[in-house]
């Protein structure tokens, strides 16, 4: 049996808070090349993560700058007793 190629362990949205953990001040094109999906979806998730509570976006001149809030839990009743700081630390750490 062929594996199917192109599907990833985290989401899309997991993806969007990891990359703005590390650096909050990313513009949506900058998202959007990291993550591999369009402008337009990164927008789309960066409006849910805002609304149910994930990021906090601050506007700073002409850009926006984002707040994780690192200690919500997670949306899935898999995941509740996980926060975002979890997925934050699994994807950044690094092998020696």
């Amino acid at each position: 049996m062929k594996a199917r190629s192109g599907w990833t362990f985290l989401s899309n949205h997991a993806h969007v808070l990891v990359a703005l953990a590390g650096d909050p001040s990313l513009r949506v094109r900058d998202l959007a090349l990291l993550v591999g999906i369009t402008e337009r979806a990164v927008v789309q998730i960066l409006n849910d993560l805002e609304t149910e509570g994930y990021v906090e976006r601050e506007r700073v001149g002409r850009r926006n700058v984002y707040a994780v809030n690192s200690e919500v839990p997670l949306r899935h009743p898999l995941e509740t007793h996980r926060t975002v700081s979890d997925i934050v630390r699994l994807a950044r750490r690094r092998s020696k």
